[in-house]
């Protein structure tokens, strides 16, 4: 296995709601799962680098990324669904 595959396999194994252990939940779900685990993430890096402004600064960057991926899947399924309908 190369290193980008390896990097992609890594990826896809938290970040890929049909891959990861969240996919037996519904989306919203797993969605907000997923927000917790950002922000726990968000802080623990934060104290890491003794940073409290940075534990704001990265959990709405978190945040706002995670809600970004979840709403473009949303919508990508509607439309699969939509075109599948019609």
């Amino acid at each position: 296995m190369d290193s980008k595959q390896l990097v992609r396999t890594a990826w896809d194994a938290v970040m890929d709601e049909t891959k990861n252990p969240l996919r037996r939940f519904p989306l919203v779900t797993a969605h907000l799962l997923m927000q917790v685990l950002a922000w726990m993430w968000s802080a623990i890096f934060s104290v890491a680098i003794g940073s409290y402004f940075a534990f704001g600064v990265t959990a709405v960057g978190h945040s706002l990324i995670i809600a970004g991926v979840i709403v473009t899947i949303a919508v990508f399924r509607r439309a699969e669904g939509a075109s599948e309908a019609g």
